[in-house]
Protein backbone atom coordinates (compact mmCIF):
# COMPACT_ATOMS: atom_id res chain seq x y z
CA UNK A 1 0.00 0.00 0.00
CA UNK A 2 1.77 3.19 -0.94
CA UNK A 3 2.66 5.54 1.11
CA UNK A 4 0.81 9.19 1.59
CA UNK A 5 3.64 12.26 1.97
CA UNK A 6 3.47 14.09 4.98
CA UNK A 7 1.96 17.34 4.25
CA UNK A 8 2.47 20.58 6.43
CA UNK A 9 -1.26 22.76 6.20
CA UNK A 10 -1.84 25.66 7.23
CA UNK A 11 -5.26 25.89 8.08
CA UNK A 12 -7.30 29.17 8.16
CA UNK A 13 -10.54 29.11 9.52
CA UNK A 14 -13.59 31.20 11.10
CA UNK A 15 -14.16 30.62 14.87
CA UNK A 16 -17.60 29.15 14.02
CA UNK A 17 -16.13 25.91 13.02
CA UNK A 18 -13.33 26.10 15.67
CA UNK A 19 -14.46 22.42 17.65
CA UNK A 20 -15.39 20.51 13.84
CA UNK A 21 -11.87 22.15 12.50
CA UNK A 22 -9.98 21.08 15.33
CA UNK A 23 -11.26 17.50 15.52
CA UNK A 24 -10.46 17.05 11.76
CA UNK A 25 -6.91 18.43 12.11
CA UNK A 26 -6.30 15.84 14.92
CA UNK A 27 -7.16 13.07 13.34
CA UNK A 28 -5.53 14.28 9.81
CA UNK A 29 -2.11 12.38 8.32
CA UNK A 30 -0.99 15.84 8.46
CA UNK A 31 0.67 18.36 9.90
CA UNK A 32 -2.21 21.12 10.42
CA UNK A 33 -1.86 24.27 12.17
CA UNK A 34 -4.95 26.10 12.16
CA UNK A 35 -5.45 29.55 13.24
CA UNK A 36 -8.67 31.26 13.86
CA UNK A 37 -10.43 34.70 12.57
CA UNK A 38 -13.05 36.36 14.37
CA UNK A 39 -16.93 35.59 13.55
CA UNK A 40 -17.59 39.37 13.42
CA UNK A 41 -15.07 39.83 10.52
CA UNK A 42 -17.80 38.91 8.25
CA UNK A 43 -19.71 42.32 9.11
CA UNK A 44 -17.07 43.97 6.75
CA UNK A 45 -16.13 41.45 3.75
CA UNK A 46 -13.67 43.84 2.70
CA UNK A 47 -11.71 43.50 5.85
CA UNK A 48 -12.20 39.89 6.36
CA UNK A 49 -10.39 39.40 2.71
CA UNK A 50 -7.68 41.91 3.76
CA UNK A 51 -7.01 39.48 6.69
CA UNK A 52 -6.88 36.23 4.78
CA UNK A 53 -4.72 37.72 2.28
CA UNK A 54 -2.26 38.62 5.05
CA UNK A 55 -2.26 34.89 6.10
CA UNK A 56 -2.00 33.37 3.08
CA UNK A 57 0.76 35.59 2.22
CA UNK A 58 2.97 34.69 5.84
CA UNK A 59 2.19 30.90 5.47
CA UNK A 60 3.75 30.76 2.37
CA UNK A 61 6.66 31.72 3.84
CA UNK A 62 7.06 29.46 7.05
CA UNK A 63 7.73 26.21 5.08
CA UNK A 64 4.25 25.06 4.72
CA UNK A 65 3.01 22.72 1.74
CA UNK A 66 -0.40 24.55 1.08
CA UNK A 67 -3.01 26.68 2.70
CA UNK A 68 -6.37 25.17 3.28
CA UNK A 69 -9.68 27.30 4.00
CA UNK A 70 -12.29 26.36 5.81
CA UNK A 71 -14.19 29.39 4.37
CA UNK A 72 -17.22 29.26 1.56
CA UNK A 73 -17.45 32.41 -0.79
CA UNK A 74 -18.89 34.47 2.73
CA UNK A 75 -20.37 37.24 1.16
CA UNK A 76 -17.74 37.38 -1.41
CA UNK A 77 -15.03 38.05 1.37
CA UNK A 78 -12.78 34.86 -1.03
CA UNK A 79 -13.56 36.76 -3.48
CA UNK A 80 -9.97 38.32 -5.08
CA UNK A 81 -8.06 36.23 -2.97
CA UNK A 82 -4.70 35.12 -4.36
CA UNK A 83 -2.23 32.03 -4.06
CA UNK A 84 0.99 33.67 -2.94
CA UNK A 85 4.25 31.29 -3.22
CA UNK A 86 2.40 27.64 -2.37
CA UNK A 87 -1.04 26.23 -3.22
CA UNK A 88 -4.72 27.49 -1.48
CA UNK A 89 -7.37 25.09 -1.27
CA UNK A 90 -10.85 26.31 -0.40
CA UNK A 91 -14.20 24.26 -0.80
CA UNK A 92 -16.47 25.27 -3.78
CA UNK A 93 -19.32 26.53 -0.93
CA UNK A 94 -21.35 29.65 -0.51
CA UNK A 95 -20.91 29.81 2.75
CA UNK A 96 -20.14 27.66 6.32
CA UNK A 97 -23.26 26.17 6.17
CA UNK A 98 -22.30 23.99 3.19
CA UNK A 99 -19.38 22.90 5.22
CA UNK A 100 -21.96 22.32 8.38
CA UNK A 101 -23.96 20.27 6.28
CA UNK A 102 -21.23 18.72 4.26
CA UNK A 103 -22.37 18.83 0.30
CA UNK A 104 -23.39 22.14 -2.15
CA UNK A 105 -26.69 19.47 -3.34
CA UNK A 106 -27.39 19.53 0.96
CA UNK A 107 -26.77 22.93 0.81
CA UNK A 108 -29.16 23.50 -2.31
CA UNK A 109 -31.64 21.52 -0.81
CA UNK A 110 -32.46 23.40 1.93
CA UNK A 111 -32.08 26.92 0.30
CA UNK A 112 -34.58 25.75 -2.12
CA UNK A 113 -36.96 24.08 0.32
CA UNK A 114 -36.84 26.37 3.24
CA UNK A 115 -34.99 29.77 2.58
CA UNK A 116 -36.53 31.75 5.55
CA UNK A 117 -34.34 29.84 7.78
CA UNK A 118 -32.18 30.83 10.62
CA UNK A 119 -29.46 28.28 11.80
CA UNK A 120 -28.29 27.47 15.17
CA UNK A 121 -24.71 25.69 15.53
CA UNK A 122 -22.68 25.70 18.95
CA UNK A 123 -19.70 27.25 18.09
CA UNK A 124 -21.49 30.15 16.70
CA UNK A 125 -23.27 30.63 19.76
CA UNK A 126 -20.46 29.78 21.99
CA UNK A 127 -18.54 32.43 20.53
CA UNK A 128 -20.84 35.43 20.18
CA UNK A 129 -21.71 35.73 23.28
CA UNK A 130 -24.01 32.74 24.28
CA UNK A 131 -27.28 33.82 24.94
CA UNK A 132 -27.08 37.07 23.87
CA UNK A 133 -26.49 34.99 20.31
CA UNK A 134 -29.73 33.22 21.04
CA UNK A 135 -31.79 36.57 21.75
CA UNK A 136 -30.32 38.22 17.89
CA UNK A 137 -30.56 34.98 16.25
CA UNK A 138 -28.41 32.51 13.69
CA UNK A 139 -26.86 32.01 10.81
CA UNK A 140 -28.83 32.41 7.54
CA UNK A 141 -28.56 31.36 4.23
CA UNK A 142 -27.81 33.69 1.77
CA UNK A 143 -27.41 36.41 4.34
CA UNK A 144 -23.58 37.88 5.10
CA UNK A 145 -23.98 40.45 7.45
CA UNK A 146 -27.30 40.56 8.74
CA UNK A 147 -26.97 38.89 11.74
CA UNK A 148 -23.73 40.91 12.98
CA UNK A 149 -25.55 44.13 12.61
CA UNK A 150 -28.38 42.79 14.28
CA UNK A 151 -25.65 41.77 17.06
CA UNK A 152 -24.52 45.26 17.25
CA UNK A 153 -28.13 47.05 17.58
CA UNK A 154 -28.73 44.14 20.52
CA UNK A 155 -25.65 45.65 22.37
CA UNK A 156 -25.90 49.32 22.12
CA UNK A 157 -29.75 48.52 23.88
CA UNK A 158 -27.75 46.21 26.27
CA UNK A 159 -25.58 48.93 27.12
CA UNK A 160 -28.48 51.60 27.48
CA UNK A 161 -31.56 49.87 28.82
CA UNK A 162 -30.18 46.44 30.00
CA UNK A 163 -30.54 42.82 28.70
CA UNK A 164 -34.32 42.68 29.43
CA UNK A 165 -35.06 45.43 27.57
CA UNK A 166 -32.63 44.99 24.98
CA UNK A 167 -34.94 41.38 24.37
CA UNK A 168 -38.22 42.98 24.37
CA UNK A 169 -36.79 45.64 22.14
CA UNK A 170 -35.08 42.99 19.37
CA UNK A 171 -38.52 40.79 19.51
CA UNK A 172 -40.98 43.61 19.07
CA UNK A 173 -38.81 45.06 16.61
CA UNK A 174 -39.27 42.13 14.47
CA UNK A 175 -39.01 43.64 10.72
CA UNK A 176 -36.22 41.45 10.31
CA UNK A 177 -38.15 38.18 11.00
CA UNK A 178 -40.37 38.66 8.75
CA UNK A 179 -39.19 36.24 5.94
CA UNK A 180 -38.18 33.49 8.28
CA UNK A 181 -40.01 30.81 9.39
CA UNK A 182 -37.79 28.15 10.68
CA UNK A 183 -35.16 27.42 13.27
CA UNK A 184 -32.65 24.54 12.29
CA UNK A 185 -29.96 23.67 14.90
CA UNK A 186 -27.32 21.49 13.11
CA UNK A 187 -25.44 19.05 14.88
CA UNK A 188 -22.04 18.16 14.60
CA UNK A 189 -21.83 15.66 16.72
CA UNK A 190 -19.02 17.37 18.44
CA UNK A 191 -18.93 18.76 22.23
CA UNK A 192 -22.12 19.14 24.41
CA UNK A 193 -24.64 20.97 22.22
CA UNK A 194 -28.08 19.92 24.04
CA UNK A 195 -28.25 23.55 25.40
CA UNK A 196 -28.01 25.42 22.37
CA UNK A 197 -30.42 22.70 20.65
CA UNK A 198 -32.86 23.52 23.71
CA UNK A 199 -32.51 27.09 23.17
CA UNK A 200 -33.03 26.86 19.57
CA UNK A 201 -36.03 25.22 20.04
CA UNK A 202 -37.35 27.96 22.71
CA UNK A 203 -36.57 30.56 19.88
CA UNK A 204 -38.61 29.02 17.09
CA UNK A 205 -41.47 28.84 20.02
CA UNK A 206 -41.08 32.17 20.87
CA UNK A 207 -41.18 33.45 17.21
CA UNK A 208 -43.76 30.85 15.80
CA UNK A 209 -41.89 29.25 13.64
CA UNK A 210 -41.27 25.77 13.06
CA UNK A 211 -37.86 24.02 14.90
CA UNK A 212 -35.59 21.07 13.33
CA UNK A 213 -32.84 19.29 14.26
CA UNK A 214 -30.06 17.80 11.05
CA UNK A 215 -27.44 16.10 11.39
CA UNK A 216 -24.14 17.72 10.54
CA UNK A 217 -21.95 15.72 7.93
CA UNK A 218 -17.86 16.51 8.34
CA UNK A 219 -17.11 15.37 4.96
CA UNK A 220 -15.82 18.11 3.40
CA UNK A 221 -13.67 20.03 6.78
CA UNK A 222 -12.33 16.37 7.03
CA UNK A 223 -11.64 15.95 3.43
CA UNK A 224 -9.80 19.21 3.36
CA UNK A 225 -7.58 18.77 6.32
CA UNK A 226 -6.66 15.06 4.61
CA UNK A 227 -5.59 16.81 1.70
CA UNK A 228 -8.39 14.88 -0.22
CA UNK A 229 -8.85 17.22 -2.60
CA UNK A 230 -10.19 16.02 -5.71
CA UNK A 231 -11.12 12.42 -6.73
CA UNK A 232 -13.32 10.24 -8.92
CA UNK A 233 -15.77 9.13 -6.55
CA UNK A 234 -16.73 12.73 -4.55
CA UNK A 235 -16.28 14.74 -7.52
CA UNK A 236 -14.88 18.40 -7.59
CA UNK A 237 -15.47 19.86 -4.15
CA UNK A 238 -12.37 21.79 -3.93
CA UNK A 239 -11.15 25.05 -5.97
CA UNK A 240 -7.26 24.11 -6.02
CA UNK A 241 -5.06 27.77 -6.84
CA UNK A 242 -1.55 27.21 -8.20
CA UNK A 243 0.72 30.11 -6.75
CA UNK A 244 -0.20 33.23 -8.72
CA UNK A 245 -3.99 32.42 -9.36
CA UNK A 246 -6.79 34.11 -8.39
CA UNK A 247 -10.56 33.26 -6.60
CA UNK A 248 -13.38 34.79 -8.37
CA UNK A 249 -17.23 33.76 -7.82
CA UNK A 250 -18.24 31.87 -10.55
CA UNK A 251 -22.55 32.74 -9.98
CA UNK A 252 -23.32 29.06 -11.03
CA UNK A 253 -23.07 25.83 -9.26
CA UNK A 254 -19.53 25.42 -8.84
CA UNK A 255 -19.50 28.68 -6.88
CA UNK A 256 -15.84 29.69 -7.38
CA UNK A 257 -13.62 29.25 -10.02
CA UNK A 258 -10.14 31.17 -11.02
CA UNK A 259 -9.94 34.28 -12.22
CA UNK A 260 -8.63 33.92 -16.39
Amino acid sequence: MPTVPLLKLKCLTCEALARVVYLCAARSPHVVDVELLKIGLHSDPDALRARLQEKIEAASSEAYDAVVMAYGLCGKATHGLTAHAIPVVIPRAHDCITLFLGARTRYQEQFTNHPGTYWYVQDYIERTHGEDAMSVGGLSLGVGTETENMRAVYDEYVAKYGKDNADYLMEVMGAWQQHYNRAAYIDMGVGDGAAVCLETQAVAARRGWTFERLTGDLVLIRRLLDGDWATAATGDDFLILAPGQQIEMSYDESVVRIRN
